[in-house]
């Protein structure tokens, strides 16, 4: 996540190419939704056009050459249920958000020809790949699927499925920085004490900047992932307006990036 972003979507770090895998995290760039949405808004439960997103959606699958039919998408609710995902998943939620799989906001599979999806817009995507099993999954991690250890509940549903600890990777997306995530003292209530040292700092008028990147990598840490196994990207959604929507930044009124890991062959 270090490297330059393309038009549409983020290049894959290098410990993803090595792998036949695709993986990525689309901009806000090139797509064909309007103000606020400008431009490549990928969700359907924001105020856009639905024929303007499922256009976007197109455009990214032609250039991924993954067709919507398919897409697997979850409903997202900022909890941390995860769902593993086969052949009879393929299109849910690619074409409605009603069908998206209801109460997830973690997919995992190890099939092929299935590319897992996720929504955002300052949340925190993860990426998991582990080359060994052929496990991939993806989650959403807003500040409520953190602090309840979203990073860790997807590595222990992988690992009890087959993944190996010591090959599996993990990527943190783009997301919010921590100057920029001021939350009040009934999100600090809901972090484990053991890590409010770590990832917080004393922000205006009794509030607090919250690290999600930081909570995230140290809760992987903590579940039994190496270091030198987890990617951080140092892109924040909030600062780089160009390339990304801030739901905070833009007061609500914004699109949403995608998240998307498959295997290719």
């Amino acid at each position: 996540m270090t490297e330059p972003f393309q038009s549409k979507t983020a290049r894959q770090h290098a410990c993803f190419l090595q792998h036949n895998v695709t993986a990525g995290i689309t901009t806000r760039q090139s797509g064909y939704s309007e103000v606020p949405y400008d431009s490549l808004n990928m969700g359907l439960h924001v105020s856009d056009l639905k024929e303007s997103v499922i256009k976007n959606r197109r455009a990214l699958a032609e250039e991924l050459n993954l067709p919507l039919s398919q897409w697997v998408m979850g409903e997202q609710v900022h909890g941390t249920q995860i769902k593993v995902v086969d052949h009879s998943h393929k299109g849910r939620g690619a074409f409605s958000l009603k069908k998206a799989i209801g109460g997830v906001d973690g997919l995992i599979t190890n099939q092929k020809d299935i590319l897992l999806t996720a929504f955002y817009a300052d949340c925190v995507p993860l990426l998991f790949l582990d080359p060994s099993s052929k496990w991939i999954g993806v989650a959403h991690a807003g500040w409520k699927g953190t602090v309840s250890g979203m990073a860790g509940a997807m590595i222990s549903k992988m690992a009890e499925h087959g993944a190996e600890l010591s090959t599996l990777l993990m990527i943190i997306g783009p997301s919010i920085s921590q100057k920029h995530y001021e939350v009040d003292q009934r999100v600090v209530n809901h972090i484990p004490s053991s890590y409010c040292s770590q990832v917080l700092t004393e922000g205006s008028e009794g509030k607090f900047n919250l690290d999600l990147k930081e909570l995230n990598r140290r809760i992987a840490v903590d579940n039994g992932l190496s270091l030198n196994n987890i990617l951080v990207s140092s892109y924040c959604t909030y600062d780089d307006e160009h390339l990304f929507y801030s739901h905070r930044r833009d007061q609500g009124q914004t699109g949403r990036m995608l998240a998307y890991i498959g295997w290719t062959s």
